[in-house]
């Protein structure tokens, strides 16, 4: 066992001052977390998973079931025993790739599950790089991957929202060595941005950059009709999932998309530094 996990509990407690002791009536929310990739495979998976679980279990706030298929993404009775559906969970978690498995009727159901239901949404790295042939599946997360051009690198990030739970743990600028994606289909009047790269220390004569505007957002969120949505680039690696701030991120997305923290959204240009 990685010794890392070892230390899931003390990181844990530290980040949230809550345990199970602390609040033990509480009701646990539930969070469903689809692995499920059709396409480019992230080894970090795996670890990004177990860690979410990991969080919600120390935490004391939510109980995560961690699928690599779609089965459970529906409003529908499945004919299984004791099988879940929508109605069962708080939030859908997607570290994805590719045409998923899911058929009209669920793809009906997961947008009605945020949109309606007011339930969350929390999109992890590659969970943009995911149903480019369903464009509402865009318009929920707010934009689809359009090639990562530095690849995985010492990023320059700028937090833009330190009064939003999930920046808490960042300072105002900080580096990272992830893959950061730059988004298209995407636009600041369709989403609440959180952080994004530090342009002035970029290379933008790269061939792969798209972006004629600079904007290189890293995490936003965003209201979709009742519901809430996050997502965040960070994440491509298995060392990004062992990082204080980027477990407390993850944390504190899971807690707002299920509405058990609230904050402010709204649009905004690029802020004057």
């Amino acid at each position: 066992m990685r010794s890392r996990y070892l230390l899931f509990p003390l990181i844990i407690l530290a980040i949230t001052g809550l345990t199970v002791s602390q609040n033990p009536g509480a009701k646990r929310k539930k969070l469903l977390a689809i692995g499920e990739v059709k396409g480019f495979q992230h080894d970090s998976v795996s670890h990004a998973l177990a860690t979410i679980e990991h969080l919600g279990r120390e935490s004391g706030l939510f109980d995560t079931y961690i699928r690599t298929d779609c089965q459970l993404v529906t409003k529908q009775k499945i004919a299984a025993g004791n099988a879940k559906n929508l109605g069962y969970f708080d939030a859908v978690l997607f570290y994805t790739t590719g045409e998923l498995d899911m058929d009209e009727q669920q793809k009906k159901d997961l947008l009605s599950f945020v949109h309606e239901d007011g339930k969350g949404f929390i999109g992890v790295h590659s969970a943009i790089d995911t149903f480019y042939k369903w464009p509402e599946y865009g318009e929920m997360t707010g934009g689809y991957f359009d090639q990562h051009p530095w690849g995985t690198f010492d990023a320059p990030v700028i937090v833009e929202r330190p009064d939003f739970p999930a920046m808490k743990g960042f300072p105002k600028a900080f580096t990272t060595h992830d893959e950061i994606y730059q988004a298209k289909d995407w636009s600041r009047d369709k989403v609440d941005v959180l952080a994004r790269l530090d342009a002035s220390k970029l290379d933008l004569n790269n061939p792969r950059v798209h972006r004629t505007d600079k904007d290189f957002a890293v995490a936003w969120a965003k209201n979709y009709g009742k519901g809430r949505v996050f997502y965040s680039t960070l994440g491509h690696t298995d060392e990004a999932w062992d990082q204080k701030g980027v477990q407390q991120m993850y944390l504190e997305a899971v807690k707002w998309t299920m509405g058990l923290t609230d904050a402010k959204i709204g649009t905004h240009a690029i802020p004057s530094e």
